[in-house]
Parts: C-alpha cells; sequence; structure tokens
C-alpha cells in the first residue's frame, strides 16, 4: 500500500461542512490514500479582520500540500474583503481553470443528453486583473492585459489536457474580430499551437456566436479554452444546459498549486438542513484524485456516484418524480455512493482514467524572441468639458502643440474619430483620445512626449494618462483609430 498523499482541506461555510463531510466519507471508503490538515476559511476568517479570509498558516499548508480541497464559502457583506478564490488563484498561479460538463440523462433534467465538454479558462489575466480608474467626471476604465505567455500556457494546457484524456477537438474563443491586438493574440498563438498538435482537431469562434452554440448545440463541443471574462460566462451557460450547476465541479490548476471545488455557492438558507447535494464537491474531488495520481480511486468513485444517479437516489435538487425512487439527503446519498463502490452505470458510459500516466499535466513555454520595440508616437487622453464639447475646438487649440515635429494627427471620442472631419451627430463625453505622431512616422523620445505634455498644460488642458505608440521589429503595436 502506497504513503497517504497529505492535501490542505477547507469545510467552509453555509452547507460547505455538510457537503465536505459527506465527500471524504466517499473517498476514505473507496480507498483514497490521503490525509487531510484542515484550515479554516470563509465568513470567520474575515470576521477576525483577515480581508484575505484565509489566515498565514493556511496558505503555508498550502505551500507544504500543494492541493486543496475547498468547500464553498460565505464572504460578508459590505466592503473591504477580498475574494478569497481570486487571492488563491493569483498567490499560487493557478492559471488554468478546469471546469467538465456532461449531462446525466434522464437522471438529471436536460435537453442535450449528449454534451460532454470541457472549458478550460485562463485565470489570471484579462479584465480579472482588476486594475481600475476612474479618469473624468463621466468616464471609468477597465484595463484588459493580455499577455503572450500567459495565453501560451492556457493553450497548452488545453491541448495537453485534450491529449491526456482521449479529446478529439480543442476550440478557442475569442472576440478578435473587435479586440484585434489583445483577442487577436489569443487567436493566433492557439494557431501556432494548434500545429503541434496534429492529431487533434482545432478550430475557433466568435465568443458571441460560440456561446450561442453552447446553449443550442453543446453537444458540438469537446474541449474549449478561453480568456478569463469570456470562460467564467461559458462556464455558467454549459453548466446550466447539462441540467445543474449544482453538480458541477472543477479544478483550478497552476504549475505546483492547484485547487479543487464545487462550482457553486454556501447556500446559506438550507445549511444544516442535510439537504444539499455533495455532487459537486464529490466532482471536484475526483478531479483532484487523477490530479494528484490515484486515477484508479476516481474511476471507483465516478462510477458509483454515476450508478448511484442510475439508481433513483437523488437529493432534493434533482428529484424527479418519474425518475428517481427516493428522496435522501446529503449523508445518506453519500452513503448510497459508498454502498456502490466497485459497481458500474448501466446506461451512462462509466468512468474511464488514464493510468499510463500518473504525473500533472506539465507546460514548457516556447522561447521568447526578443523584439525591436521602437517609440512612434502617443495617445494622450484629455479631460476636457468645454464649449458643448465641440471637437473642433479641442482640435484646433491642440493643433498648436509641436514637440520636435509630433503633432495632433486626429481626435476620438469612446472610440469614434471626431476630429479632424467628424461627424456633427456623434455624441462625445469629456474624455478624449488625442493621437500625436511625426509626419514622417519617425522615431521619438520620451523627452518628445514630456515636452508635449508640458505644451498642452499650457494650453490649457488636463491630460489624464498617455499611451504610447510602439512598434516592434516594425510591426505596429497599436490599433489604428478610425479613419487614419
Amino acid at each position: 500500500m502506497s504513503s497517504k498523499r497529505k492535501i490542505t482541506v477547507a469545510y467552509g461555510d453555509g452547507i460547505g461542512p455538510e457537503i465536505m463531510k459527506a465527500t471524504l466519507n466517499i473517498l476514505d471508503a473507496a480507498g483514497a490514500q490521503l490525509e487531510y490538515d484542515v484550515i479554516e476559511i470563509g465568513e470567520q476568517v474575515y470576521l477576525k479582520g483577515i480581508s484575505s479570509g484565509m489566515e498565514p498558516k493556511s496558505f503555508a499548508s498550502l505551500r507544504e500540500t500543494k492541493v486543496f480541497l475547498k468547500s464553498p464559502i460565505t464572504t460578508p457583506q459590505g466592503g473591504g474583503f477580498k475574494s478569497l478564490n481570486v487571492t488563491t488563484r493569483k498567490s499560487f498561479g493557478l492559471f488554468a481553470n478546469v471546469r467538465p460538463c456532461k449531462a446525466y440523462s434522464p437522471f438529471i433534467k436536460t435537453h442535450f443528453p449528449k454534451t460532454d465538454l470541457v472549458i478550460i479558462r485562463e485565470n489570471e489575466e484579462d479584465l480579472y486583473a482588476g486594475i481600475e480608474h476612474r479618469q473624468t467626471q463621466e468616464v471609468y476604465q477597465t484595463l484588459k492585459l493580455i499577455s503572450k505567455p500567459g495565453s501560451e500556457k492556457i493553450i497548452r494546457y488545453a491541448f495537453e489536457y485534450a491529449k491526456k484524456y482521449g479529446r478529439k477537438k480543442v476550440t478557442c474563443m475569442t472576440k478578435d474580430n473587435i479586440m484585434k491586438l489583445a483577442d487577436g493574440l489569443f487567436h493566433k498563438t492557439f494557431d501556432e499551437i494548434a500545429k503541434e498538435y496534429p492529431d487533434i482537431e482545432a478550430d475557433h469562434k466568435i465568443i458571441d456566436i460560440g456561446s450561442a452554440l453552447i446553449a443550442e448545440r453543446p453537444e458540438i463541443f469537446d474541449v474549449i479554452v478561453t480568456l478569463n471574462l469570456y470562460g467564467d460566462i461559458i462556464s455558467d451557460i454549459a453548466a446550466q444546459v447539462t441540467g445543474s450547476v449544482g453538480l458541477g465541479g472543477s479544478a483550478n490548476v497552476g504549475e505546483e498549486v492547484a485547487m479543487f471545488e464545487a462550482i457553486h455557492g454556501s447556500a446559506p438558507d438550507i445549511a444544516g438542513m442535510d439537504m444539499a447535494n455533495p455532487s459537486g464537491l464529490l466532482n471536484g474531488a475526483i478531479m483532484m484524485l487523477v490530479h494528484i495520481g490515484q486515477p484508479d480511486i476516481a474511476e471507483k468513485v465516478a462510477n458509483a456516484w454515476m450508478k448511484t444517479l442510475e439508481d433513483g437516489l437523488h437529493t432534493g435538487d434533482i428529484f424527479q418524480e418519474n425518475i428517481s425512487t427516493k428522496k435522501v439527503g446529503t449523508q445518506e446519498f453519500a452513503q448510497a455512493v459508498i454502498e456502490r463502490l466497485g459497481q458500474k452505470p448501466s446506461n451512462m458510459i462509466p468512468a474511464i482514467f488514464d493510468k499510463s500516466s500518473t504525473k500533472p499535466l506539465e507546460i514548457k513555454l516556447s522561447p521568447a524572441k526578443k523584439e525591436k520595440k521602437e517609440l512612434i508616437g502617443v495617445d494622450v487622453f484629455i479631460d476636457w468639458d468645454e464649449d458643448n464639447r465641440n471637437p473642433d475646438t479641442i482640435g484646433d487649440r491642440l493643433r498648436k502643440a509641436d514637440a520636435n515635429g509630433l503633432k495632433l494627427q486626429l481626435i476620438t471620442n469612446r472610440g469614434v474619430k471626431v476630429y479632424p472631419e467628424g461627424m456633427p451627430e456623434t455624441f462625445c463625453t469629456d474624455h478624449w483620445r488625442c493621437r500625436f505622431k511625426t509626419a514622417e512616422q519617425a522615431t521619438i523620445s520620451p523627452e518628445d512626449v514630456l515636452d508635449l505634455l508640458n505644451q498642452i498644460k499650457d494650453l490649457g488642458f488636463d491630460f489624464i494618462k498617455t499611451e504610447h505608440l510602439y512598434t516592434f521589429d516594425g510591426v505596429r503595436g497599436y490599433s489604428l483609430a478610425q479613419g487614419e
């Protein structure tokens, strides 16, 4: 018998303690070789004044075990409390969120009984970086940050996941028809990496039609890889169309640490009533068992769980009069799964996990080529609310600025060109993007930008930010403005 693997366990809040007890009872009965380091997280920790929801000694436990099985938590109302999930993901570099979405028809109601897809979502970047600013009276900004290494890591993970689990297709979803640089980078990286996996079909969908297809024909998808915000949204769409968000498990995986959980919340309204369905956390634990190299136990638990569903022993959230044979509570459901350990489902496809390699997926990045970066212009953002916001007034005044040939080329408002030759119907806010470049598109210096900003100040304008315009090996590194 192998030595036990130590993992960090948190019982959480609300229904968390009940579903964790049920889950661990099943794992122990199945013969999982586990040792538990139990930590406290969530509401009680927040109320101690720890804004992250987790004490330093708990972070130390994760640093030691590198595996976290976590129940849902309750975040107290009011400001100042940080998301524990976001803190854990960012602190430990959990770059991949993995969420399987599978139909268990007819035992779980769904209009799409053939659905069996996995959404792999980038977990650290995008709009979830949380970098926001209020820039004027009317305009707020959120920065969307997409990196080449971050894109490559999650895309490679998706293809390696497909390879390990016998999946046939990986679909990339972006909005690169609009965000040609940021989402374009993700799509381009996907196309490059897909060539390294010729045995796996690769395709791309724009996120809006991709989301619609998940809602209408989810069975056409196998593995989906996407950016952070899109992945958050389509994960819930996919979980819902399979019949129940409450059954879903999720993994957050990094190079060293991984966190496994249910995708639902703490449901404090039913806490302590022995009503909660432990299936979401149990499915997260099954993913954990595969991750730590115990796929045989994962297989046994998954098949016993499906056999329990087939036998009609259902908690109240999935109970159906014509399908279910008995409505059971949390612990009775767990006991039913335990009694079926060693059995396999008859109607659903039994779980089979690859036992040839018990190591977690390892992702290696390609060597990066250093590109020549040259500054050729600057966008200056101005807060201006005079003369009924007439673009010609601000444009004609800014034409007077000239820093070593660095002159105003155009002005946009909320991305629409308003100067020169703007449309009089265009509505303008108090937030103006003013693009300055030389007539010859020549390289400029930071000193030229500082000179320009001083001239803009002297012209009576309040500049609120700048964005430098670079080329990389001569290739434009910024989006063109309308009409440019």
